[in-house]
């Protein structure tokens, strides 16, 4: 299990807010920590991992939890 610095919850928000609220997210953790985002918008399951590599982070886990939620954990790079 993942542990996670600071959670996002952008549940019910639709493409693109999930990306954006979570670029804004990362910078509140530190190096190395680990940001929890919790999204039911379907687009998630390619934009965040998308995002995260394109901006340097890693995508540790993505799981669904339930048939519409959509749980990553996403390691801020430096």
């Amino acid at each position: 299990m993942v542990s996670a610095s600071r959670t996002l919850d952008v549940r019910g928000l639709m493409c693109p807010i999930p990306v954006a609220k979570s670029k804004r997210a990362i910078q509140q953790v530190g190096p190395g920590e680990v940001l929890e985002i919790l999204s039911t918008d379907p687009a998630a399951k390619q934009d965040i991992p998308a995002w995260a590599r394109r901006d340097g982070h890693e995508l540790v886990e993505a799981r669904v939890e339930d048939p519409k939620l959509l749980v990553f954990y996403v390691k801020r790079g430096v």
